[in-house]
């Protein structure tokens, strides 16, 4: 069982930046893909990026270019660095953990097994 706790979330304005954080229970975080998902009102859960235990990166197409997903091992901890953000990005962000280690990338929210609670991101304009 994982447990994930996300944080950092809050309001920006546009073209600002925020970085959020997710963190892991367990002692075998290191054989998790970790995933970013994204949901506003009215809409489905968006993939947003993932990072498999390998390192590799893989990132949606509305975030390419602004966003950077990265992991710390040590700390059990998942990274979304947003940057040059719009009122589009809007959204609660959560964080998702399925173990694998076949070094393929999760795109699909049912492809996750264990979730967090969420943080919101607000956007202003």
């Amino acid at each position: 069982q994982v447990q994930l706790v996300e944080s950092g979330g809050g309001l920006v304005q546009a073209g600002g930046s925020l970085t959020l954080s997710c963190i892991a229970s367990g002692r075998t975080f290191r054989s998790y893909v970790m995933g970013w998902f994204r949901q506003a009102p009215g809409n489905e859960r968006e993939f947003v990026a993932t990072i498999n235990w390998l390192n590799g990166r893989t990132y949606g197409d509305p975030v390419k270019g602004r966003f950077t997903i990265s992991r710390d091992n040590a700390k059990n901890v998942v990274y979304l660095q947003m940057n040059s953000l719009k009122s589009e990005d809007t959204a609660v962000y959560y964080c998702a953990a399925v173990r694998s280690l076949s070094g393929a990338y999760f795109t699909g929210s049912g492809d996750y097994d264990y979730w967090g609670q969420g943080t919101q991101v607000t956007v202003s304009s």
